[in-house]
Protein backbone atom coordinates (compact mmCIF):
# COMPACT_ATOMS: atom_id res chain seq x y z
CA UNK A 1 0.00 0.00 0.00
CA UNK A 2 1.23 3.48 -0.88
CA UNK A 3 2.45 5.72 1.90
CA UNK A 4 -0.40 8.19 2.56
CA UNK A 5 2.15 10.98 3.14
CA UNK A 6 3.04 10.88 -0.57
CA UNK A 7 0.65 12.26 -3.15
CA UNK A 8 -1.34 9.45 -4.74
CA UNK A 9 -1.69 9.13 -8.50
CA UNK A 10 -4.40 7.65 -10.67
CA UNK A 11 -2.12 4.62 -11.17
CA UNK A 12 -1.99 4.13 -7.39
CA UNK A 13 -5.80 4.21 -7.22
CA UNK A 14 -6.08 1.67 -10.05
CA UNK A 15 -3.62 -0.67 -8.31
CA UNK A 16 -5.40 -0.32 -4.95
CA UNK A 17 -8.78 -1.00 -6.59
CA UNK A 18 -7.40 -3.91 -8.63
CA UNK A 19 -8.47 -2.39 -11.95
CA UNK A 20 -7.11 -0.30 -14.81
CA UNK A 21 -6.60 3.47 -15.11
CA UNK A 22 -9.36 3.68 -17.72
CA UNK A 23 -11.96 2.50 -15.21
CA UNK A 24 -10.73 4.97 -12.60
CA UNK A 25 -10.87 7.77 -15.17
CA UNK A 26 -14.44 6.84 -16.04
CA UNK A 27 -15.36 6.94 -12.35
CA UNK A 28 -13.80 10.37 -11.90
CA UNK A 29 -15.64 11.68 -14.97
CA UNK A 30 -18.98 10.40 -13.71
CA UNK A 31 -19.35 7.65 -16.34
CA UNK A 32 -20.84 5.25 -13.79
CA UNK A 33 -22.98 3.33 -16.27
CA UNK A 34 -19.83 1.73 -17.70
CA UNK A 35 -18.83 0.35 -14.28
CA UNK A 36 -20.24 -2.48 -12.16
CA UNK A 37 -21.43 -1.71 -8.65
CA UNK A 38 -18.58 -3.77 -7.19
CA UNK A 39 -15.98 -1.90 -9.25
CA UNK A 40 -17.41 1.49 -8.29
CA UNK A 41 -17.22 0.52 -4.61
CA UNK A 42 -13.60 -0.64 -4.95
CA UNK A 43 -12.57 2.59 -6.71
CA UNK A 44 -14.37 4.72 -4.13
CA UNK A 45 -12.70 2.82 -1.30
CA UNK A 46 -9.27 3.18 -2.95
CA UNK A 47 -9.73 6.93 -3.38
CA UNK A 48 -10.67 7.25 0.28
CA UNK A 49 -7.83 5.04 1.49
CA UNK A 50 -5.19 6.89 -0.53
CA UNK A 51 -6.76 10.32 0.04
CA UNK A 52 -6.51 10.80 -3.73
CA UNK A 53 -7.23 14.29 -5.08
CA UNK A 54 -7.37 14.55 -8.89
CA UNK A 55 -5.71 17.56 -10.52
CA UNK A 56 -8.56 19.80 -11.62
CA UNK A 57 -6.14 21.69 -13.88
CA UNK A 58 -5.04 18.53 -15.65
CA UNK A 59 -8.59 17.28 -16.07
CA UNK A 60 -9.68 20.64 -17.44
CA UNK A 61 -6.84 20.84 -19.93
CA UNK A 62 -7.65 17.33 -21.14
CA UNK A 63 -11.13 18.59 -22.02
CA UNK A 64 -9.83 21.83 -23.45
CA UNK A 65 -11.06 23.83 -20.42
CA UNK A 66 -9.24 25.34 -17.45
CA UNK A 67 -12.20 27.07 -15.75
CA UNK A 68 -9.82 29.94 -14.98
CA UNK A 69 -10.69 33.63 -15.27
CA UNK A 70 -7.98 36.28 -15.19
CA UNK A 71 -8.44 39.67 -13.52
CA UNK A 72 -6.09 42.60 -14.07
CA UNK A 73 -6.97 45.32 -11.60
CA UNK A 74 -5.45 48.80 -11.41
CA UNK A 75 -5.16 49.25 -7.64
CA UNK A 76 -6.17 46.65 -5.08
CA UNK A 77 -5.77 49.17 -2.24
CA UNK A 78 -8.65 51.24 -3.65
CA UNK A 79 -11.95 50.44 -1.86
CA UNK A 80 -13.67 50.60 -5.25
CA UNK A 81 -11.44 47.80 -6.52
CA UNK A 82 -12.03 45.68 -3.40
CA UNK A 83 -15.82 45.85 -3.84
CA UNK A 84 -15.58 45.06 -7.56
CA UNK A 85 -13.31 42.11 -6.77
CA UNK A 86 -15.87 40.80 -4.27
CA UNK A 87 -18.57 40.81 -6.95
CA UNK A 88 -16.32 39.05 -9.45
CA UNK A 89 -15.33 36.36 -6.94
CA UNK A 90 -18.97 35.74 -6.05
CA UNK A 91 -19.88 35.29 -9.71
CA UNK A 92 -16.92 32.93 -10.20
CA UNK A 93 -18.12 30.73 -7.35
CA UNK A 94 -21.68 30.71 -8.70
CA UNK A 95 -20.54 29.61 -12.16
CA UNK A 96 -17.76 27.20 -11.17
CA UNK A 97 -14.75 29.27 -12.23
CA UNK A 98 -11.53 30.07 -10.37
CA UNK A 99 -10.17 33.63 -10.36
CA UNK A 100 -6.53 34.57 -10.90
CA UNK A 101 -6.10 38.17 -9.72
CA UNK A 102 -3.22 40.43 -10.79
CA UNK A 103 -2.70 43.89 -9.25
CA UNK A 104 -0.83 46.37 -11.48
CA UNK A 105 -0.60 49.06 -8.79
CA UNK A 106 -1.44 51.60 -11.53
CA UNK A 107 1.76 50.73 -13.44
CA UNK A 108 1.24 50.37 -17.19
CA UNK A 109 4.30 48.12 -17.66
CA UNK A 110 2.85 45.53 -15.29
CA UNK A 111 -0.25 45.16 -17.47
CA UNK A 112 1.80 43.63 -20.30
CA UNK A 113 3.57 41.32 -17.85
CA UNK A 114 0.33 40.05 -16.34
CA UNK A 115 -1.31 39.61 -19.75
CA UNK A 116 1.53 37.29 -20.72
CA UNK A 117 1.30 35.48 -17.39
CA UNK A 118 -2.45 34.91 -17.65
CA UNK A 119 -2.06 33.62 -21.19
CA UNK A 120 0.50 31.11 -19.95
CA UNK A 121 -2.07 29.81 -17.47
CA UNK A 122 -4.53 29.42 -20.37
CA UNK A 123 -7.30 31.44 -18.76
CA UNK A 124 -10.59 31.18 -20.60
CA UNK A 125 -11.44 34.85 -20.23
CA UNK A 126 -10.21 38.05 -18.67
CA UNK A 127 -11.64 41.05 -16.81
CA UNK A 128 -9.59 44.25 -16.99
CA UNK A 129 -9.70 47.43 -14.93
CA UNK A 130 -7.08 49.14 -17.11
CA UNK A 131 -4.76 52.06 -16.48
CA UNK A 132 -3.81 52.73 -20.09
CA UNK A 133 -2.68 49.72 -22.06
CA UNK A 134 0.00 50.25 -24.67
CA UNK A 135 -0.26 49.34 -28.34
CA UNK A 136 1.75 46.13 -27.91
CA UNK A 137 -0.61 44.77 -25.26
CA UNK A 138 -3.70 45.75 -27.23
CA UNK A 139 -2.37 44.08 -30.36
CA UNK A 140 -1.68 40.91 -28.39
CA UNK A 141 -5.22 40.84 -27.00
CA UNK A 142 -6.81 41.41 -30.39
CA UNK A 143 -4.84 38.54 -31.93
CA UNK A 144 -5.59 36.14 -29.07
CA UNK A 145 -9.37 36.60 -29.40
CA UNK A 146 -9.54 36.01 -25.65
CA UNK A 147 -13.01 36.86 -24.27
CA UNK A 148 -12.56 40.08 -22.30
CA UNK A 149 -14.62 42.69 -20.46
CA UNK A 150 -13.40 46.08 -19.31
CA UNK A 151 -14.56 47.52 -15.99
CA UNK A 152 -14.88 51.23 -15.36
CA UNK A 153 -12.35 52.40 -17.96
CA UNK A 154 -12.52 52.15 -21.73
CA UNK A 155 -9.48 51.75 -23.98
CA UNK A 156 -9.44 54.13 -26.99
CA UNK A 157 -9.81 52.40 -30.37
CA UNK A 158 -10.27 48.98 -28.75
CA UNK A 159 -13.60 47.25 -29.34
CA UNK A 160 -14.65 45.38 -26.20
CA UNK A 161 -17.54 44.82 -23.81
CA UNK A 162 -17.57 47.41 -21.00
CA UNK A 163 -19.32 47.39 -17.62
CA UNK A 164 -19.36 50.39 -15.29
CA UNK A 165 -21.10 53.46 -13.92
CA UNK A 166 -23.16 55.80 -16.06
CA UNK A 167 -20.59 58.53 -15.46
CA UNK A 168 -22.39 61.27 -17.38
CA UNK A 169 -25.68 60.81 -15.52
CA UNK A 170 -23.91 60.44 -12.15
CA UNK A 171 -21.92 63.66 -12.60
CA UNK A 172 -25.05 65.54 -13.65
CA UNK A 173 -26.84 64.21 -10.58
CA UNK A 174 -24.02 65.29 -8.28
CA UNK A 175 -23.74 68.75 -9.86
CA UNK A 176 -27.50 69.26 -9.77
CA UNK A 177 -27.56 68.40 -6.07
CA UNK A 178 -24.96 71.04 -5.23
CA UNK A 179 -26.84 73.66 -7.24
CA UNK A 180 -30.14 72.75 -5.59
CA UNK A 181 -28.49 73.38 -2.22
CA UNK A 182 -27.68 76.92 -3.26
CA UNK A 183 -23.99 76.59 -4.18
CA UNK A 184 -22.98 78.83 -7.08
CA UNK A 185 -19.19 78.43 -7.34
CA UNK A 186 -18.12 74.83 -7.87
CA UNK A 187 -14.63 73.35 -8.10
CA UNK A 188 -14.27 69.92 -9.68
CA UNK A 189 -11.01 68.27 -8.60
CA UNK A 190 -9.69 65.28 -10.52
CA UNK A 191 -6.47 63.40 -10.97
CA UNK A 192 -4.75 64.19 -14.30
CA UNK A 193 -7.36 63.42 -16.96
CA UNK A 194 -5.15 61.72 -19.54
CA UNK A 195 -7.27 59.27 -21.52
CA UNK A 196 -9.17 57.90 -18.51
CA UNK A 197 -12.75 57.97 -19.73
CA UNK A 198 -14.36 58.00 -16.28
CA UNK A 199 -12.68 61.30 -15.42
CA UNK A 200 -13.32 62.77 -18.88
CA UNK A 201 -17.01 61.84 -18.85
CA UNK A 202 -17.57 63.24 -15.36
CA UNK A 203 -15.83 66.56 -16.01
CA UNK A 204 -17.65 66.94 -19.35
CA UNK A 205 -21.04 66.46 -17.68
CA UNK A 206 -20.06 68.93 -14.95
CA UNK A 207 -19.16 71.67 -17.45
CA UNK A 208 -22.21 70.86 -19.55
CA UNK A 209 -24.56 71.50 -16.62
CA UNK A 210 -22.73 74.57 -15.33
CA UNK A 211 -22.74 76.20 -18.79
CA UNK A 212 -26.54 76.26 -18.75
CA UNK A 213 -26.52 79.20 -16.30
CA UNK A 214 -24.21 82.17 -16.99
CA UNK A 215 -24.21 83.26 -13.33
CA UNK A 216 -22.55 80.04 -12.17
CA UNK A 217 -18.81 79.67 -11.60
CA UNK A 218 -17.26 76.39 -12.76
CA UNK A 219 -13.61 75.57 -12.14
CA UNK A 220 -11.56 72.43 -12.67
CA UNK A 221 -8.19 71.50 -11.18
CA UNK A 222 -6.03 68.44 -11.78
CA UNK A 223 -4.10 67.22 -8.73
CA UNK A 224 -1.94 64.12 -8.52
CA UNK A 225 -2.87 61.72 -5.78
CA UNK A 226 -0.90 62.39 -2.58
CA UNK A 227 0.32 65.81 -3.77
CA UNK A 228 -0.82 67.44 -0.53
CA UNK A 229 0.95 70.77 -1.13
CA UNK A 230 -0.76 71.31 -4.48
CA UNK A 231 -4.12 70.22 -3.05
CA UNK A 232 -3.96 72.73 -0.21
CA UNK A 233 -2.95 75.49 -2.63
CA UNK A 234 -5.83 74.74 -5.02
CA UNK A 235 -8.42 74.64 -2.23
CA UNK A 236 -7.13 77.73 -0.43
CA UNK A 237 -7.08 79.84 -3.59
CA UNK A 238 -10.53 78.66 -4.66
CA UNK A 239 -12.04 79.52 -1.28
CA UNK A 240 -10.35 82.93 -1.15
CA UNK A 241 -11.63 83.81 -4.63
CA UNK A 242 -15.25 82.93 -3.88
CA UNK A 243 -15.90 83.73 -0.22
CA UNK A 244 -18.68 86.03 -1.35
CA UNK A 245 -20.62 83.22 -2.99
CA UNK A 246 -21.63 79.80 -1.64
CA UNK A 247 -18.90 77.47 -2.94
CA UNK A 248 -18.43 73.72 -3.00
CA UNK A 249 -15.84 71.14 -4.03
CA UNK A 250 -16.53 67.93 -5.92
CA UNK A 251 -13.87 65.15 -5.98
CA UNK A 252 -13.72 62.67 -8.87
CA UNK A 253 -13.15 59.52 -6.79
CA UNK A 254 -12.92 58.19 -3.25
CA UNK A 255 -9.14 58.39 -2.90
CA UNK A 256 -9.16 62.03 -3.96
CA UNK A 257 -12.11 62.79 -1.65
CA UNK A 258 -10.01 61.66 1.31
CA UNK A 259 -7.15 63.87 0.14
CA UNK A 260 -9.48 66.86 -0.16
CA UNK A 261 -10.88 66.23 3.32
CA UNK A 262 -7.39 66.12 4.83
CA UNK A 263 -6.37 69.32 3.09
CA UNK A 264 -9.49 71.16 4.25
CA UNK A 265 -8.75 70.12 7.83
CA UNK A 266 -5.22 71.49 7.56
CA UNK A 267 -6.60 74.74 6.16
CA UNK A 268 -9.13 74.95 9.03
CA UNK A 269 -12.00 74.97 6.54
CA UNK A 270 -15.10 73.09 7.67
CA UNK A 271 -17.24 71.36 5.06
CA UNK A 272 -20.92 71.91 5.63
CA UNK A 273 -20.18 75.27 7.26
CA UNK A 274 -17.77 77.27 5.11
CA UNK A 275 -18.05 75.30 1.89
CA UNK A 276 -19.68 72.19 0.49
CA UNK A 277 -17.97 68.87 -0.27
CA UNK A 278 -19.15 65.97 -2.42
CA UNK A 279 -17.13 62.93 -3.51
CA UNK A 280 -17.63 60.08 -5.95
CA UNK A 281 -17.56 56.60 -4.36
CA UNK A 282 -19.06 55.66 -1.02
CA UNK A 283 -16.42 55.04 1.65
CA UNK A 284 -16.99 53.68 5.15
CA UNK A 285 -15.45 56.70 6.84
CA UNK A 286 -17.63 59.21 4.93
CA UNK A 287 -20.49 59.07 7.43
CA UNK A 288 -18.07 59.40 10.36
CA UNK A 289 -16.23 62.49 9.11
CA UNK A 290 -17.71 65.25 11.26
CA UNK A 291 -21.13 66.06 9.82
CA UNK A 292 -20.57 63.39 7.20
CA UNK A 293 -19.57 63.72 3.55
CA UNK A 294 -22.10 63.47 0.73
CA UNK A 295 -21.12 60.82 -1.79
CA UNK A 296 -22.15 59.45 -5.17
CA UNK A 297 -22.32 55.73 -4.43
CA UNK A 298 -21.52 53.23 -7.17
CA UNK A 299 -23.03 49.70 -7.23
CA UNK A 300 -19.51 48.29 -7.30
CA UNK A 301 -20.35 44.72 -6.27
CA UNK A 302 -23.02 44.50 -8.97
CA UNK A 303 -20.61 45.92 -11.56
CA UNK A 304 -18.06 43.20 -10.77
CA UNK A 305 -20.67 40.44 -10.86
CA UNK A 306 -22.10 41.67 -14.17
CA UNK A 307 -18.63 41.90 -15.74
CA UNK A 308 -17.82 38.29 -14.88
CA UNK A 309 -21.17 37.07 -16.20
CA UNK A 310 -20.52 38.90 -19.48
CA UNK A 311 -17.13 37.20 -19.81
CA UNK A 312 -18.73 33.81 -19.22
CA UNK A 313 -21.35 34.59 -21.86
CA UNK A 314 -18.57 35.21 -24.38
CA UNK A 315 -16.71 32.06 -23.30
CA UNK A 316 -19.84 30.02 -23.89
CA UNK A 317 -20.16 31.37 -27.42
CA UNK A 318 -22.39 34.41 -26.98
CA UNK A 319 -22.19 36.35 -30.25
CA UNK A 320 -24.34 39.35 -29.38
CA UNK A 321 -22.97 42.77 -30.46
CA UNK A 322 -20.41 44.36 -28.16
CA UNK A 323 -22.16 46.29 -25.44
CA UNK A 324 -21.59 48.87 -22.76
CA UNK A 325 -23.55 47.95 -19.65
CA UNK A 326 -23.96 50.94 -17.35
CA UNK A 327 -25.33 51.19 -13.83
CA UNK A 328 -26.91 54.17 -12.10
CA UNK A 329 -25.29 55.76 -9.09
CA UNK A 330 -27.00 56.62 -5.80
CA UNK A 331 -26.62 60.00 -4.10
CA UNK A 332 -26.03 59.61 -0.36
CA UNK A 333 -26.71 63.04 1.13
CA UNK A 334 -24.98 64.06 4.36
CA UNK A 335 -24.14 67.27 6.18
CA UNK A 336 -21.23 68.31 3.95
CA UNK A 337 -23.63 69.65 1.33
CA UNK A 338 -26.17 71.36 3.56
CA UNK A 339 -27.07 74.86 2.33
CA UNK A 340 -24.51 77.49 3.33
CA UNK A 341 -25.97 80.42 5.26
CA UNK A 342 -24.27 83.71 4.42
Amino acid sequence: MKNKAAKATISDVAKEARTGKTSVSRYLNGEFSALSDDLKQRIEAAISTLNYRPSQMARGLKRGRTRLIGLIIADITNPYSVDVLSGIESACRSHGFTLLMCNTNNEVDLEQYYLNLLNSYQVEGIVVNAVGMREEALSQLQKSLLPMVLIDRKIPDFACDVVGLDNHAAALQATEHLLSQGYRALLFISEPLGLVNTRLERIHAFHERMAQQPDLIAEHAEVKLDDETRMQQVLSEFYQRHQGAPCAVMAVNGALTLQVARALRRLNLNWGEQLGLLGFDELEWAELAGVGITTLKQPTWQIGYAALEQVISRIEGGDQPLQEQVFSGELVVRGSTQPIVR
